[in-house]
């Protein structure tokens, strides 16, 4: 089952660098990363979302993959350069479609409605965890301060965590 944990942080750039440090666990295999976001609310108080799926190497794929099956159909009708191109158009067109009308992960309305909430000038981080150990994760960011906003985890996993980001009585975001 995954867990949902949401961290806010005073600094805009915290975030980011929180999902750096997260990425390289992953590809330790000390957990598995299902979805994140990072959300930034800049000096003027608008909401920028930071998604981590990248889309564009599967567009570029999709565009590969309908050139050559485009290809292979032209050839039946004495055409390859035109089946080329137009399974090109073809497979970039449906992959982008089909990526737009697909929501992976963190719903994007619970994460606009949650961003509008933290302060000014600060970020956040959502992620979606299926697997991790614990233990590793927190002694790895021992020197992250935050705040937990919103988690799935149990009331002691919870805790732990809170304990973790605390910065003395002061909480961020």
């Amino acid at each position: 089952m995954s867990e949902l944990v949401v961290v806010g942080f005073k600094d805009a750039e915290e975030a980011d660098r929180v999902l750096f440090g997260l990425v390289k666990l992953k590809k330790a295999h000390l957990m598995d990363l299902e979805d994140a976001v990072v959300v930034i609310r800049d000096e003027t108080g608008k909401v920028h979302l930071k998604q981590s799926i990248n889309f564009t190497a599967a567009e570029g794929f999709a565009f590969i993959s309908g050139s050559l099956w485009g290809a292979l159909v032209g050839l039946l009708f004495l055409n390859p350069i035109a089946g080329f191109v137009l399974g090109g158009a073809i497979g970039a067109g449906a992959r982008a479609l089909s990526g737009s009308l697909a929501d992976y992960g963190i719903e994007d309305d619970f994460i606009r409605s949650l961003a509008e909430t933290i302060p000014v000038n600060s970020s956040a981080l959502f992620i979606l965890v299926c697997k991790a150990e614990p233990e590793k994760i927190l002694a790895e960011f021992s020197s992250i301060k935050g705040k937990v906003l919103r988690t799935s985890l149990s009331p002691e996993q919870e805790k732990k965590l809170r304990e973790a980001l605390a910065d003395s009585t002061t909480a961020t975001a």
